[in-house]
């Protein structure tokens, strides 16, 4: 799904506040801490509550091999100004049930409310868009989780309506409002994509921007 160019774990997407790179073993002790809260755990379909190290750290290996592989790009979310402190993690990934490819992300409680995760979930959007030949991401939010819902209209997603979906770490079905997004309508979004959004490797100039 993605080139080269995002299979080495030194490429970065950076934005105005936030530095997205590669989760590392070193985050591990931050995502339990952070996705493990009930209040962000418990919106994730596979996200448990409690977590434990040994899951985190079989999730930073699945989730560096997949990238390497092109399968799949997740990013640690950091602040811009200490890349190395995670507060988030997006990602886009295969839905196998729609198989399309798949926008999801969580932020730490202590990141709420400043429009982080627009923030973090733009720039993987341009990232998708400009890098890869797809023509659509898809993304899901529960129906009792009306801030991820806003993210995601706001990153332009049109809603599809509502249906069940698994969640194997709360052990069954919930409501969620299912989402899409197309290149067709990525394109027209130019407010977002007039901020000057970087994507760069810290051995070469930045390769995008506005």
């Amino acid at each position: 799904m993605f080139p080269d160019l995002t299979r080495d774990d030194v490429f970065r997407l950076e934005t105005r506040r936030l530095w997205l790179r590669w989760a590392r073993q070193a985050d591990a002790h931050a995502i339990v801490r952070l996705a493990g809260e009930k209040a962000v755990a418990g919106m994730t379909a596979r996200i448990p509550h409690p977590l434990d190290p040994p899951s985190v750290e079989t999730f930073i290996i699945e989730a560096r091999r997949a990238n390497a592989e092109g399968r799949s790009l997740t990013m640690a979310i950091t602040p811009r100004r200490q890349p190395g402190t995670v507060i988030g993690v997006v990602g886009i990934t295969p839905d196998p049930e729609r198989g399309v490819p798949h926008l999801g992300y969580w932020l730490g409680v202590p990141h709420w409310g400043q429009g982080l995760a627009t923030e973090a979930a733009r720039a993987m959007i341009d990232a998708f868009f400009a890098y890869t030949d797809g023509r659509e991401l898809t993304a899901s939010a529960r129906v009792v989780n009306p801030a991820s819902r806003r993210v995601l209209e706001k990153c332009g997603f049109a809603a599809l309506g509502s249906g069940l979906q698994a969640f194997p770490a709360r052990g069954g079905v919930f409501p969620v409002d299912h989402f899409r997004l197309d290149r067709r309508a990525w394109d027209s979004l130019k407010t977002w994509r007039a901020a000057g959004l970087v994507f760069d490797r810290p051995d070469s100039r930045p390769c995008l921007g506005a």
